[in-house]
């Protein structure tokens, strides 16, 4: 099945035209990383975090909480042992051997396909959120209303790669048919690539079939178009429902992330490299399995990363652990040779505040300089990822765009120009109206629009806005501009069709704005 992009058309009078006109909102490419990366462990050490999870593997095992998945080990040569799973090392090797270093993510415009893996990163809205922060900053349940609107922002913010999913929990749909309308969502306001629901086996195959429906049956069986997240349950633990899921994503050549929950402290050792260990260890079992499933299917090495108060047990982030740890996380993926996934710009705060700030940018420069792939959850988490901020999701995306500009690395392109606009200028002078400045000032120098760089006396001029009022500023602009990019009409039919049918099969009875 052929899938034809459909262009923006932009329309308006006046002022409104003229704003969207200048506005910008081609997706950035799949930012390929030219500074050297942060390893701060040597290569004795690598081993010996690679030494110690296997040990775990070998001696301690992992479980398996699944009768399938421990059938299939069965198969493949594994020790099992009631529900447990002992792997031995060289078997763990031969199968992740075989996952794929890099790949190309299709999305439903063909501009949009992005190359995956290796020196290649993309960024990921946040997901999961069971309350937002919404264009008024009130604090609420989001509706399917709310998550088409971050759709909407993912689709138009240049710096995100993906609309992600259920960015916010739509409470105004039942529990059990809600990941069709949201994956109808991802595909329907966007055309960027999006994920897949996992909250169960029959919820990540409906995904999986409309996936077929949009891109074709035979397309899907040979290029990643969707991606699925199966997270362990620390210490140790894989589960039915994940397990499940994992194999409906794998089966049919589409990617997944592979990752443990960790709350370092809590359910992993008080230490950062044990707790790496640990992870490693778990992160290691799900990827060998995904090639249990199929050899040879994508799969990416994942972590849900924090580490816990000791005063309260609360999540935190930020922190110079969590750093850390992603950098040992990156050196380790890169020593098994598979792409890797972390989450970005994570906030504990309940406001939009300087915490929420300073704990997210500590965060994203940390995971640029570590390597990720799969920079998830890099939009809108703020309060432990109990609510998205809309104005948070505006900050972060062009924090994503200025860390995207930083990773880039240096540009030496007009080197020689611009040294030959220093005699022209001379001792003195200055450069604003050089031709060379003229010419590449836009590119030259990053130029953030949600930070105010103005005097004072021009800033409450203009009426002492701040940042957190400025981002819903102008995510109310950017929805009011919003064109739709249309699906196929017989795509589209198809779609409705299917999800119509299995809202007929699934029961509604769970109660609607019932938390998890």
């Amino acid at each position: 099945m052929s899938i034809e992009a459909v262009g923006t058309v932009r329309r308006g009078r006046g002022a409104r035209k003229a704003i969207r006109q200048t506005r910008d909102i081609t997706m950035l490419p799949a930012l390929k990383r030219r500074l050297p990366l942060t390893e701060p462990m040597t290569p004795e050490q690598i081993e010996k975090i690679d030494a110690a999870s296997m040990d775990i593997l070998e001696s301690v095992g992992v479980q398996f909480r699944d009768p399938i998945a421990l059938e299939d080990w069965r198969r493949a040569g594994a020790k099992v042992i009631g529900e447990l799973v002992y792997l031995d090392r060289g078997l763990v090797r031969e199968l992740i051997s075989t996952i794929p270093e890099s790949f190309i993510y299709h999305a439903r415009d063909p501009a949009k396909n992005l190359p995956f893996g290796q020196d290649h990163a993309i960024f990921v809205p946040m997901t999961g959120a069971p309350y937002l922060r919404d264009l008024d900053d009130v604090r609420r349940n989001p509706t399917l209303d709310d998550l088409a609107n971050f759709h909407k922002l993912s689709h138009m913010l240049p710096a995100m790669h993906s609309s992600a999913h259920h960015i916010v929990e739509p409470y105004d749909h039942p529990i059990s048919q809600r990941h069709l309308r949201i994956t109808y969502s991802s595909m329907k306001h966007s055309d960027k690539t999006f994920m897949g629901m996992t909250t169960s086996p029959k919820n990540a195959e409906d995904v999986i079939e409309m996936c077929a429906i949009l891109f074709g049956d035979d397309f899907i069986e040979s290029h990643p178009v969707v991606t699925g997240n199966c997270n362990g349950n620390s210490p140790l633990v894989w589960d039915e429902t994940m397990l499940g899921a994992m194999r409906a994503f794998c089966r049919r050549n589409q990617p997944v992330l592979c990752s443990p929950f960790v709350l370092g402290g809590a359910n992993t050792p008080a230490s950062v490299p044990a707790t790496v260990a640990q992870l490693n260890a778990e992160a290691l079992s799900a990827l060998a399995y995904t090639q249990v499933v199929r050899k040879g299917c994508p799969a990416i090495y994942g972590h849900y990363l924090s580490t816990v108060s000791m005063k309260s047990g609360a999540p935190m982030a930020g922190t110079p652990e969590i750093s850390l740890m992603n950098f040992m996380i990156g050196q380790m993926a890169r020593f098994y040779g598979v792409p890797w996934r972390t989450s970005n710009t994570l906030g504990g705060s309940k406001t939009f505040d300087a915490q929420a700030g300073y704990e997210s940018a500590m965060t994203l420069n940390a995971v640029l300089m570590a390597g990720a792939n799969y920079i998830w959850h890099s939009a809108g988490w703020n309060e432990a990822g109990m609510h998205c901020s809309t104005a948070k999701f505006i900050v972060d995306a062009e924090m994503c765009a200025m860390g995207y500009r930083m990773a880039e690395g240096i540009n030496w392109d007009d080197f020689d120009a611009a040294i030959a606009a220093i005699p022209d200028v001379g001792p003195g002078g200055h450069y604003l109206g050089h031709p060379h400045t003229l010419e590449h000032f836009q590119r030259a120098f990053f130029m953030p629009e949600m930070f105010d760089n103005d005097s004072i006396e021009q800033w409450q001029a203009g009426g002492a806005i701040e940042t957190n009022e400025r981002a819903l500023v102008r995510a109310r602009a950017l929805l009011g501009e919003y064109q739709e990019p249309k699906l196929d009409p017989g795509v589209n039919e198809a779609l409705l069709e299917y999800i119509a049918r299995r809202e007929r099969e699934i029961p509604a009875a769970d109660a609607l704005n019932q938390e998890f």
